[in-house]
């Protein structure tokens, strides 16, 4: 079999096992991409901001802004209620920041507030019929799928340009998504190196109480048999002649199994260790899968990952997509993030690392009151509330969003935009788009937003049409 012929099929039907330390290792749908791309000319490659690297905390399923950095008038519930006078279900509390309230329930995260700013008014794209997997790919890419090429997750951009931190830490890594669900393929879409190659997409792991049981090699296989194989991989690359997938495409597969190599055989593997980890701490982080993800992504970041994110796993109406039960799920979500998100901001910074590392939370829209399924706009569908299970925000709404940012050259204390204090609240003042979120955190890693290469001839942006806007207010 000639060389590219074997690296090809080679790399779609093996790799994401041939990590040989557990499935999701590597980004198969990045494997054998046939889009070659070069730089732009003239366009000079970043060479860094004040963040070195970023935790983007994944609230996935839809955060209502109003219940949790955004809180409005708290109507209790009764019977016969109309849901249009429902806009929080939690009342405000006071954080560390003068004059600054959030939701209750986020009581340790107020503590933290004055690390952080806010964006209160991010903007969703109207996609249509509202799939969470359609905007999840955006907020993840800034693109809205179907594309012609394959659009790199915002982790794979920056493991790119800024380059891996160190020889060993995986540079981009994701955590808590399980792939075992109605849709799974569209949340595979987004989690890849795309055009840039499978070397820049996600090291996965599903579940971060079995971190490390999840970079071991099969049993059968045992480390022996591991480096056999990895050996005999690179010896392929030495063979010549054929067709198939570019030459860059086949060199970010051998980079991808030489990083395996030298992950799984060096100290930073101790890093997924979450059992090393003194028990007083640990206690503080064992909310649940998120709430260990967060542990195990300031373990990855003290280690030298470049990008990690932590979701809450999109799981259709689960976590956070709250169409039933608002309230009460609310409640107990909060309870999973609340002492998870303010302990990494304080250990990161007990460590020396918050001022140049850039934390994310975030989602993929927010959520308003009124029947379920309903359009994107909130200003329709009202509903008379005849029982507990639907107080709450159940529908998907478009028209503002909060975004937390906290360390990595933020400006500590702010708040960027306002909403209505009436139905649906909506952005009044100084609304933003996702490409201006995403143009302001790769700023602060010193990234331009209409930083790209040339992708099949035609310019590719880490922001839409290279035309997002930096939140300069937001921005120390």
């Amino acid at each position: 079999m000639k060389r590219r012929d074997f690296l090809s099929s080679f790399g779609r039907a093996a790799l994401s096992t041939f990590a040989l330390a557990g499935p999701g290792f590597l980004a198969p749908s990045s494997v054998g991409a046939a889009h070659r791309f070069r730089p732009i000319p003239g366009m000079q490659k970043p060479a860094g901001g004040k963040a070195k690297s970023v935790i983007l905390l994944w609230l996935a399923g839809g955060m209502a802004h109003t219940e949790t950095f955004d809180p409005k008038v708290v109507v209790p519930y009764e019977k016969g209620l109309d849901s249009r006078r429902v806009l929080s279900t939690f009342s405000a509390i006071p954080t560390s920041v003068d004059g600054l309230r959030i939701s209750a329930g986020l009581e340790r995260i107020a503590e933290v507030m004055d690390r952080g700013a806010l964006i209160r008014t991010v903007q969703a794209p109207d996609l249509g019929p509202v799939l969470h997997t359609r905007h999840q790919y955006h907020w993840h890419t800034g693109y809205v799928p179907p594309l012609t090429v394959l659009a790199p997750h915002l982790g794979a951009w920056i493991s790119h340009i800024l380059s891996p931190r160190n020889d060993f830490a995986p540079p981009f890594v994701e955590i808590g998504q399980q792939f075992s669900f109605s849709g799974e393929e569209e949340v595979r879409a987004f989690f890849t190196g795309g055009f840039l190659g499978s070397a820049f997409g996600p090291l996965h792991i599903a579940d971060p109480a079995q971190a490390t049981a999840s970079l071991e090699p099969p049993a059968r296989l045992g480390r022996r048999g591991l480096q056999q194989r990895l050996d005999l991989y690179k010896k392929m690359v030495e063979m010549r002649g054929g067709e198939g997938i570019s030459d860059y495409h086949e060199e970010a597969l051998v980079r991808s199994v030489e990083r395996t190599e030298r992950l799984l055989f060096s100290p930073v593997h101790n890093a997924f260790r979450l059992g090393d980890e003194p028990a007083h701490s640990y206690e503080i982080y064992n909310t649940g899968k998120f709430g260990l993800g967060c542990l195990l992504a300031r373990r990855l970041i003290e280690s030298g990952s470049r990008f990690v994110e932590v979701t809450s796993e999109y799981v259709p109406f689960g976590n956070w997509d709250t169409h039933k039960n608002g309230h009460l799920r609310t409640k107990e979500l909060k309870q999973q993030i609340d002492a998870p998100i303010a302990q990494l901001l304080l250990d990161l910074e007990k460590r020396g690392l918050l001022d140049e590392t850039l934390v994310v939370v975030a989602s993929e829209f927010s959520r308003v009151a009124g029947k379920n399924p309903g359009n994107t706009n909130g200003k329709e569908v009202p509903l008379t509330l005849s029982a507990p299970a639907q107080y709450g925000l159940h529908r998907h709404f478009i028209g503002a969003g909060s975004v937390a940012l906290f360390g990595g050259g933020v400006r500590p204390g702010t708040v960027y935009g306002e909403t209505s204090p009436e139905f649906p609240c909506e952005a009044v003042v100084n609304p933003v788009s996702v490409s201006d979120v995403h143009a302001t955190l790769y700023h602060l890693l010193g990234i331009a937003p209409d930083f790209g290469y040339e992708v099949e001839d035609r310019p590719f942006y880490v922001t839409k049409d290279g035309k997002g806007k930096v939140i300069s207010e937001v921005v120390a």
